[in-house]
């Protein structure tokens, strides 16, 4: 067991320090247990469910015929450094992107038209290899319901720098304080972010908790924020696009209560 306190270690600086199973062999968790990876995605309630990560024995990379293994507890950021390292391409999209690649793949993570599933070959998930044209990819998300331990990619040489600056700048619009990433997926041809400004919540404050007044979409941090500030502010946000647009915001960020 492992003790983590969510105030610190998720990205949004929210939750409870609670006891944390820590999985260090491949195995299927148990029913009822939430994998929190590296929680840059992730919303933890004062009383949540039981919860695992995966050891660092998982954090890895390596190659060999069939591809780049990535173990799934290894960084998006160690990952990119890989893939400059050694001239990889189709890992760009991984700058300035948080997390570990577990959940990267689970929510099939990315920018615009670019998903990480795109490069994928395979995944081990709950100990059985998946091919990627067994799982529902779709925009920010998958059909994967157990654990990933590990992803396999395509090995192709040529990594883009031009592509990483294009990145770089798309991601330079996002605010710096704490937060879960997008808040709110982008519902077909539109912006969750044009949607919750249109509905007066770019700046939108409860206690210590905002819609970053930088980007609509960042549900953020201010300092000493807490979960019921949170929650308010999102049912508060659904609610009005719907009233207003007739839109119902699929969220993005998972909350885990």
């Amino acid at each position: 067991m492992r003790e983590i306190d969510f105030s610190k270690f998720s990205s949004i600086k929210i939750g409870p320090k609670v006891e944390v199973w820590e999985i260090d062999e491949v195995c299927k968790i148990p029913e009822g247990f939430f994998l929190i990876g590296g929680a840059n995605n992730l919303l933890v309630s004062p009383n949540p469910p039981p919860l695992a990560i995966l050891s660092k024995k998982f954090d890895y990379i390596f190659e060999d015929k069939e591809g780049v293994h990535v173990g799934a507890a290894a960084s998006g950021g160690k990952v990119l450094s890989y893939a400059k390292k050694h001239n990889l391409k189709g890992f760009e999209l991984l700058q300035k992107l948080p997390g570990s690649m577990g959940g990267i793949v689970k929510m099939n993570a990315g920018l615009k038209e670019f998903c990480i599933s795109d490069n994928l070959i395979n995944a081990l998930i709950d100990g059985a290899r998946r091919a990627k044209n067994s799982i529902d990819f779709s925009y920010r998300k998958s059909g994967i319901k157990g654990v990933i331990f590990e992803a396999v990619f395509e090995k192709k040489e040529g990594f883009d720098y031009a592509l990483v600056e294009i990145f770089k700048n798309m991601r330079n619009n996002q605010p710096n304080l704490p937060s879960a990433g997008s808040c709110f997926k982008n519902p077909p041809n539109d912006f969750a972010a044009r949607l919750l400004e249109a509905a007066g919540f770019k700046g939108k404050r409860v206690g210590n908790m905002a819609f970053s007044d930088m980007h609509a979409n960042f549900l953020v941090n201010l300092g000493g924020g807490i979960y019921e500030e949170a929650i308010t502010l999102i049912d508060e946000a659904r609610r009005a696009v719907f009233e207003k647009f007739g839109i119902r915001l699929e969220l993005e960020i998972e909350i885990v209560r």
